[in-house]
C-alpha cells in the first residue's frame, strides 16, 4: 500500500480534513486536521481514523498505523512549535 492509497482512504471518510501521510509501504503516520474533531477526545479521534482504515489493518495490507489528529485549532498552536509535524 501506498501512502497515496491511505491518504484517499482518509480523505474519504473526512473531506473536509487536511490529510497527511508518511511512511514505507505497510508503516505509516496518519496526520488529520479536521473541524470534524472539536469536542472530541483524542481517544474518539482516533478511533474514527482507524474505522476509515480498519479493512487495510484487518487484511494485513496497513501492518502499523501512527495517527496524529488535531482540530484545526491545536494544528495552528502546533504548528507554531513546531509539535506533530507529519
Amino acid at each position: 500500500m501506498e501512502n497515496k492509497d491511505v491518504q484517499s482512504l482518509v480523505e474519504a471518510a473526512f473531506p473536509a480534513a487536511e490529510v497527511t501521510v508518511t511512511g514505507d509501504g505497510s508503516h505509516f503516520v496518519v496526520t488529520v486536521v479536521s473541524p470534524e474533531f472539536e469536542g472530541q477526545t483524542p481517544v474518539a479521534r482516533q478511533k474514527a481514523v482507524y474505522a476509515a482504515l480498519n479493512e487495510q489493518i484487518t487484511s494485513g495490507a496497513l501492518h502499523a498505523v501512527s495517527i496524529k489528529a488535531y482540530t484545526p485549532e491545536q494544528w495552528a498552536q502546533a504548528q507554531k512549535f513546531q509539535v506533530g509535524s507529519a
